[in-house]
């Protein structure tokens, strides 16, 4: 079992957005339009058509869902404990090991809720893993950046 706990939101993401003045009734409208029409998340809607930016959906859903937010553009990140899980793995789930501790590793996530990436990665690494909240164009980025400064130094 996972250390986080997983909050049942008592809040839509979209009116936790409106009580912060982050947008409008209306721009959440259009996003709802959007999300129906794309078959997107209302996250993605919020971001595509440009009334927040992909910080503000991750620090809502921190917020929603009781999870810890790292920013990872700051973050130095340790390769030997990155690479503690698979390139193909990392881009597969937007997973970036970021800390090891005994037999804790924590991780950073775009989708700290994906039950079977923690599971796998769980088994992988025969590790407790303990997840932070990242946004995914971060890990992304991370990911790149990481496995191929790895690549160059075999």
């Amino acid at each position: 079992m996972t250390p986080f706990k997983k909050n049942t939101p008592k809040e839509q993401i979209g009116q936790l957005l409106i009580q912060r003045g982050k947008i409008t009734p209306e721009q959440l409208e259009q996003a709802l339009q959007l999300q129906k029409k794309e078959g997107i998340l209302m996250g993605e809607a919020l971001v595509k058509l440009g009334f927040v930016t992909e910080e503000d959906i991750v620090q809502i859903l921190a917020l929603q869902h009781d999870l810890p937010y790292l920013p990872l553009a700051n973050y130095e990140i340790d390769f030997e404990v990155a690479k503690l899980i698979p390139e193909s793995l990392a881009s597969k789930y937007h997973v970036l090991a970021v800390d090891k501790m005994s037999d804790i590793l924590t991780v950073v996530m775009a989708n700290p809720l994906d039950e079977e990436a923690i599971k796998e990665i769980e088994a992988l690494t025969k590790c407790k893993i303990e997840v932070f909240l990242g946004t995914s164009t971060e890990i992304k980025e991370a990911i790149e950046r990481i496995y191929t400064q790895g690549k160059a130094d075999k």
